[in-house]
């Protein structure tokens, strides 16, 4: 089966989308999500994301890490969704929402180029989830401070999804490449977790490294950049507005006081478009 694909990407994070509100694949899509991820035999991403029409919101977004399994959300891949609905005439304003399985997220297009296509987007990730049994954690508490899985001392927070947030001194490829996997799927974390090594370089600064569920270490993560500035709040060493400089690029995170919502403004760019010739 020949399957029509955007490839897209936001601060380095890339994702295959997939525009299902035109086309009407019946396919395995976990099984699709692997092979069309692979860097030397598929495309190549860091997982499958399907743009799709929803009764809850004005579109859905429904995505794939790169080893299958199914994911509740994702800062950047939204971005990108955003951006292709935008640039492909589905959007009539600058606001709009978009349903994932982590909840209806609210979008804002902050910046456009020369030729009227959407570069930087604006989104309302909501509350974060401080609570251990929501997370979800082992741990009964809130917030979930100062925990300690296999001798680091972390923060948990969900943004969606699951965060675990380390603030070390440097960091260093052996927290993120040896120790990432481990802490991903260890015990503490009943549904795995996403692992962030961060580095504070002043109060408004941070940079973060970041092993994702399911899908190992990416160059970008919107969720994990969330999770780090509110982690990085909770433990008073950086303010409310935070720079995240992440592998791919810089996102900027607000924690509001006021209304207790994070919101994240990053880029969003097109790659290339392809088709792809699927078999299982």
């Amino acid at each position: 089966m020949n399957i029509e694909f955007i490839k897209m990407h936001g601060a380095g994070n890339d994702y295959i989308y997939i525009d299902m509100i035109r086309h009407g694949y019946k396919v395995d899509f976990q099984d699709l999500a692997q092979k069309i991820s692979l860097r030397h035999f598929g495309v190549g991403g860091d997982g499958l994301v399907l743009i799709m029409e929803s009764d809850k919101a004005d579109y859905r977004m429904r995505m794939f890490n790169s080893d299958g399994s199914e994911a509740e959300m994702c800062g950047n891949a939204i971005r990108c969704v955003g951006k292709y609905l935008h640039d492909n005439g589905y959007l009539k304003t600058s606001e709009f929402s978009i349903e994932t399985s982590g909840g209806i997220k609210y979008l804002l297009l902050v910046e456009k180029d020369a030729n009227g296509r959407a570069v930087k987007l604006k989104v309302d990730m909501g509350e974060p989830i401080l609570n251990g049994k929501d997370i979800p954690v082992n741990v009964d508490k809130e917030p979930v401070m100062g925990i300690e899985v296999m001798g680091y001392s972390g923060t948990a927070v969900s943004m969606g999804n699951p965060h675990f947030v380390i603030f070390v001194d440097r960091i260093t490829p052996t927290h993120v490449l040896t120790h990432g996997p481990k802490l991903e799927i260890n015990p503490h974390f009943p549904n795995k977790a996403n692992i962030e090594f961060i580095q504070v370089l002043d109060r408004h600064t941070i940079k973060m490294r970041v092993w994702e569920r399911g899908a190992g270490e990416t160059l970008a993560c919107g969720t994990g950049a969330c999770a780090g500035a509110v982690a990085g709040v909770l433990n008073n060493i950086v303010e409310r507005t935070v720079d995240v400089k992440l592998p791919g690029g810089t996102l900027r995170i607000e924690w509001n006081k006021d209304n207790n919502r994070v919101f994240l403004t990053g880029p969003a760019e097109e790659v290339f478009r392809g088709i792809y010739n699927y078999s299982k």
